[in-house]
């Protein structure tokens, strides 16, 4: 009798399994570079500091925006009032600082408190009185820009004081910059080094030592790379500091929290984490509140950048939000995003933005770009998972 010999495909060694091609990871990063490298040269300028200082100054409201939508969108929702909250509540800002000669403080804050009544009110109806958040949010668009334009008397208020105008136009010092690029780089290698004892700890497979070195040290050049770019013109844009602070906050909630969690299984399978005991109504409550409160954040950046609260200010900013949680890997059927593939594709938009701007390239090729962009990243996103399907 003869023995059948088969032929046993060969295990991939650890390095192969760490080093893996994952395509929702790394193709818009490779998208950036790409354009980055196009405009570069395009243009002489684009990568000069002057003009990238801008770029992170400009994309600092879609940014900031994009956090909160990543968490609407996760659960498996849609906020479409954002961009008109902005307008809204940048008006409300500028009346009260220059109508009315309210402080910086005060006026942050009742902008602060104000975004999370208007997103309480949202939640509720949307979480307790089942009324779809397309429709909510739809509404809330239109009441918003109808508000703004009743209270303002439809025309531009401005100037802001100094105070609050800082929010928007001020930078960072060389000394102050160094310490945020030191800052970082520590807290990039010790996330790295935690989810390496982390593994370790739970027996799970942990990726050789001297890529998470690797990973470590090109982090920390991109970073200090960053900082000494912005310090060689006038430093880091405060706008841009607040995005990184609200980045890291919010990744630590959306990792390292049983709020975050549940959000994501909330969006995933919401059968499922109604059966296993999660409060869905309270959570996408909450949603809503985080969401339209950052909206406010972004209000008051926007208003103190332009030193004027406008009524054409925040118009399809929540397409621009939207777009830039989907470039960076969000989809939108819920359950998967994370906050840095948000700020990734809002630099993805912002750059392209800035270098067709720089091009002088007519208003409807930008439309057009960005809406080619956003097909192919939904495209990538279908593509893969329907790869790990198979």
């Amino acid at each position: 009798m003869n023995a059948t010999t088969e032929t046993v495909p060969a295990r991939p060694s650890r390095m192969q399994n760490w080093f893996k091609f994952d395509a929702r990871a790394y193709t818009m990063i490779g998208a950036l570079i790409a354009i980055w490298v196009l405009f570069s040269l395009l243009h002489e300028r684009f990568l000069s500091p002057t003009n990238l200082s801008n770029l992170f100054l400009q994309m600092s409201v879609t940014a900031i925006l994009a956090i909160g939508m990543v968490l609407v969108i996760v659960a498996g929702h849609i906020d479409l009032s954002i961009g008109s909250l902005v307008g809204l509540i940048g008006g409300i800002v500028a009346m009260l600082n220059v109508w009315y000669d309210w402080p910086a403080i005060p006026v942050i804050i009742a902008a602060i408190a104000l975004g999370a009544i208007i997103g309480f009110i949202q939640g509720w109806i949307i979480a307790y009185k089942a009324v779809p958040a397309f429709i909510v949010t739809l509404g809330g668009m239109l009441v918003f820009r109808g508000i703004l334009f009743g209270t303002t008397g439809s025309v531009t208020v401005s100037p802001l004081s100094p105070g609050l105008k800082a929010i928007g136009q001020y930078y960072t010092s060389d000394l102050i910059g160094w310490a945020f690029g030191i800052m970082g780089l520590l807290i990039a290698a010790a996330l790295v080094l935690r989810k390496r004892s982390s593994r370790i700890r739970y027996g799970f497979e942990v990726e050789p030592l001297a890529v998470s070195i690797v990973r470590m040290l090109v982090t920390g050049a991109l970073i200090l790379g960053f900082v000494a770019v912005m310090n060689s013109y006038k430093g880091i844009p405060v706008p841009f500091v607040m995005v990184a602070v609200l980045a890291l906050i919010f990744t630590f909630i959306t990792r390292n929290t049983t709020f975050g969690r549940q959000v994501y299984a909330i969006g995933g399978n919401p059968e499922a984490a109604k059966l296993s005991g999660i409060n869905i109504k309270r959570r996408v409550l909450l949603v809503f509140i985080l969401c339209n409160t950052l909206g406010a954040i972004a209000a008051l950046v926007l208003t103190a950048r332009l030193n004027a609260a406008t009524m054409s200010a925040g118009q399809n900013y929540e397409l621009d939000a939207i777009a830039a949680c989907v470039i960076g890997g969000t989809s939108l059927i819920g359950g998967s995003g994370t906050i840095m593939g948000a700020i990734i594709g809002a630099l993805v938009m912002g750059s392209l933005d800035n270098g067709m701007s720089l091009m002088n390239m007519e208003s409807f090729w930008q439309y057009i770009v960005k809406g080619g962009i956003l097909v192919l990243a939904v495209y990538v996103d279908i593509y893969t998972r329907n790869r790990k399907k198979v």
